[in-house]
């Protein structure tokens, strides 16, 4: 990179279109959906040191916290500041608070704000479209990256670009932002020629937007000062105060500023790029046989067309049908016309009107020191399977209704079983009565598995008493 430039990766979202592979606890941007390595890794790869780029600032909702450090500790991915929203307010708090920190340091900072969950297929082509926003933004502009568009997609908003800069070549002003279009609109657009998606991708000068957050947006700057100079250390995270955080405006950067300002500037960019925001863009960019169906995972088609099938084990099979979405899970299954999908965030809100648990957890369950899923429940019983990472424990903790077996499948266990505390090896196991003070520890350098057994009068994920905690959790 020519010029220094600090990556600022947004991870807030829930992913609500792509349920039932994305949950609120674990959305699509940690998923492995695109290739073997999640979204969140792909895109601090893409901006790593090896490009030129500073370490990336992170903001992501608080949920999602030791998710973030995990992926970025298996890929060694070095992170910078690391904030921590404890509810989400849009993009606009989230660049401003990032551009406040960096002015603090050096006022011109370039800053490259990337939502977590897309795909870029030309990374190449990425970094040089980066750079010529960056020559753009360093003039002064608040520089979007315009996709060019490859169909008429009615799923994403667009960018009328206007005159050309003299300062950046291939950049424009923008003379409009417009909405999601209907499909006639969409095909306007694509045969003018003059409109790009909106990636959501940015790249400003701190000073610069912070000049035009004060003018546009000054009860916002207020309210995020507060919240930055109230951020509170915690392990590598800093976190928001959450009474302060509620009382900033929520809005997205588009609205709040770049609609509004005489210095936006948009760069077309050819970078294979989609938001995977449905999972008909999933299908766009997946092989398909000759009848336009694909697949991730076992399917069959018979006599179909045009359908998209995710199978997370279970064989899928189709006969007579086109224009579908079936995702199944080991949890759920999904059918949706493909041209309804972008409603599929309408089923999560009928699962979060119900209760649901399906709408917040996988089957499998992740915790900063390993995972647990439930593979048996019945009265006054549940049967897990957890794992454990090397190197990690969980609390010293303590039940008041329920008792534990622990059987050792793999690795080997360190037990603390009140004032005990000793080895177990594999097929070995261990006995915790109701109200054992107990931890289990994983001290070797491969995984420790073993199922648990609980048995008791409540088998609720709240009865835990933490004593001590490697993670800070209450």
């Amino acid at each position: 990179m020519v010029h220094s430039i600090t990556p600022v990766i947004l991870s807030g979202g829930s992913g609500s279109r792509l349920w039932p592979l994305s949950r609120s606890d674990f959305p699509k941007q940690f998923l492995p959906i695109f290739g073997s390595k999640s979204f969140f890794v792909q895109t601090a790869e893409r901006v790593s040191p090896q490009y030129g780029f500073e370490p990336p600032m992170v903001v992501a909702n608080e949920a999602h916290r030791f998710i973030v450090n995990r992926q970025a500790e298996e890929n060694a991915v070095e992170l910078g500041d690391f904030f921590l929203e404890p509810i989400g307010r849009n993009t606009a708090p989230a660049i401003l608070i990032a551009a406040m920190r960096a002015y603090a340091s050096n006022p011109k900072a370039l800053l490259l704000f990337l939502p977590s969950d897309h795909v870029i297929l030309d990374t190449p082509g990425f970094h040089k479209a980066v750079q010529k926003a960056a020559e753009v933004a360093a003039n002064g502009r608040l520089c979007c990256f315009g996709i060019t568009p490859s169909r008429a997609e009615t799923g994403y908003g667009y960018i009328l670009a206007g005159d050309a800069l003299a300062a950046g070549k291939g950049a424009y002003t923008v003379q409009a932002f417009k909405e999601k279009p209907d499909a006639e609109t969409a095909e306007a657009y694509l045969k003018a020629g003059t409109y790009t998606w909106n990636s959501g991708m940015f790249l400003f000068r701190a000073d610069v937007l912070m000049h035009e957050m004060k003018r546009f947006a000054p009860a916002m700057v207020a309210a995020c000062e507060k919240v930055l100079a109230a951020t509170v250390k915690d392990l590598n995270f800093e976190r928001f105060s959450e009474d302060l955080f509620k009382a900033v405006p929520a809005d997205s950067i588009d609205y709040a500023l770049l609609e509004k300002t005489d210095l936006a500037a948009v760069v077309p960019a050819d970078i294979g790029w989609s938001d995977v925001g449905s999972f008909s863009s999933l299908w766009h960019h997946s092989e398909q046989d000759t009848e336009g169906n694909a697949h991730s995972g076992d399917a069959i088609f018979v006599d179909t067309k045009n359908t998209y099938v995710r199978s997370g084990g279970k064989l899928v099979a189709t006969v007579g049908v086109e224009d579908l979405i079936i995702v199944a899970t080991d949890d759920a299954v999904l059918v949706a016309d493909k041209h309804s999908d972008q409603d599929v965030k309408k089923v999560v809100d009928v699962l979060k009107a119900q209760d649901r648990q399906e709408v917040q957890e996988h089957s499998t369950v992740y915790r900063p020191w390993g995972s647990y899923k439930s593979i048996a429940i019945g009265p006054r019983f549940q049967v897990k399977e957890i794992m454990v990472y090397p190197g990690k424990r969980l609390s010293l903790q303590m039940h008041h209704h329920r008792a534990e077996h622990w059987v050792i499948v793999e690795g080997e266990a360190v037990v603390t079983r009140d004032t005990e505390e000793f080895t177990l090896g594999e097929d070995e196991s261990v006995y915790l009565p109701v109200g054992t003070k107990h931890r289990l520890e994983n001290k070797g350098d491969v995984p420790l598995r073993l199922v648990e057994v609980q048995t008791g009068s409540y088998l609720g994920e709240d009865d835990i008493v933490r004593f001590e905690d490697d993670f800070n959790r209450s």
